[in-house]
């Protein structure tokens, strides 16, 4: 009988999405992820809500994804979950339905990382699919709702935090400014989808002037809000009648202040190998942006695919296999945590 190989089946329950996945030896088998519809008429993810929607949906999203891999439950080596960083009542979800699996089946429980896990999706193999990760040493542009970050990465598990946000996240601006405009939420799609038919270079809004390889959005966010203020005041119909011209001035701003960083860091460490990954990477104007840029300075560009950049379970799964390859296994007595760093 052939070997089961490596199993790990992660879960992740850091915010408004409960998934499940089941990799084998860094192959995905399945990923599910079950959303939650019932944020957007408020704007925003409430967290009592988020919480109680994982309680309904780990259980059939569990079972769907081992169904959907082929395997039996008994087969499967370790279970992977996202400790944090997240909304703690629903982190409490995963962590606590990922211990009971693993003290019922008797195997290894690995804690992950939610930002280790981003970096590490660029690592997930498809079968049939070619296979082309990054090389070490790489830079990744980690940005989401909850972060913008430029990591060093020098190995699997060797990751460095060289720039980040010192408030807002480049998401949270997209959201924040898709709001005050009278988009749905999330607004970061929609302001990509307008954007497409605006120009970039009607409106000029603020570019904080951070030190280092820091990000700052608060002040964009604000002079924003202002801009639209003032206009409004002057022409009801502002905001309707340049919807377009907005995104995409907004998006152009948002785009500039991260590339501006990031290129910046590829000059100071002398790395090439260049990466994106987290929700906002599936931002159209972003890539289209890391596209030119990567020609530009001879990068060798690596970008996920969309599947894989918004939250999900495989990232913790693929994080949870070179955790399991490393042997760093959590006890029983792991919490979550709402707020960390890499």
């Amino acid at each position: 009988m052939a070997e089961k190989g490596i199993i790990i089946m992660g879960i992740e329950s850091s915010c408004d999405d409960t998934s499940a996945a089941i990799i084998r030896d860094g192959e995905i088998l399945s990923n599910v992820v079950a959303s939650q519809k019932v944020h957007e008429e408020y704007g925003g993810v409430v967290p009592e809500l988020a919480s109680r929607a994982h309680q309904q949906n780990i259980i059939p999203v569990v079972d769907l994804a081992v169904k959907r891999a082929g395997i039996n439950r008994e087969e499967i080596s370790a279970v992977a979950f996202t400790r944090g960083p997240g909304l703690l009542g629903s982190l409490l979800v995963g962590t606590s339905f990922a211990k009971g699996f693993s003290l019922a089946s008797k195997i290894p429980l690995i804690e992950v990382n939610h930002l280790q896990g981003h970096v590490l999706a660029l690592f997930i193999k498809e079968n049939g699919v070619e296979f082309n990760p990054p090389k070490f040493p790489f830079l990744c542009l980690l940005v989401s709702g909850g972060n913008s970050q430029i990591i060093l990465v020098r190995d699997y598990l060797d990751m460095e935090v060289i720039g980040q946000t010192i408030d807002d996240a480049a998401g949270e601006a997209f959201d924040k400014c898709a709001k005050v405009m009278g988009l749905p939420y999330p607004g970061g799609p929609h302001v990509d989808r307008l954007a497409k038919d605006g120009d970039p270079n009607r409106f000029e809004f603020s570019r904080p002037r951070i030190p280092g390889l820091d990000y700052s959005f608060s002040g964009l966010k604000t002079n924003f809000l202002y801009f639209l203020r003032d206009n409004l005041k002057v022409n009801e119909n502002f905001v309707e009648e340049n919807l377009a011209d907005l995104c995409a001035s907004l998006q152009h701003t948002i785009i500039e202040i991260l590339l501006s960083k990031l290129k910046r860091a590829a000059r100071e460490t002398g790395v090439n190998e260049i990466t994106v990954a987290g929700g906002v990477s599936a931002n159209s104007g972003l890539r289209n942006a890391l596209q030119d840029n990567a020609k530009k300075h001879r990068w060798n560009l690596i970008i996920p695919k969309f599947e894989y950049t918004m939250d999900n379970a495989a990232m913790i799964a693929i994080t949870g296999y070179y955790k399991y390859l490393n042997k760093e296994f959590a006890g029983q007595d792991a919490v979550p945590f709402a707020r960390t760093q890499l």
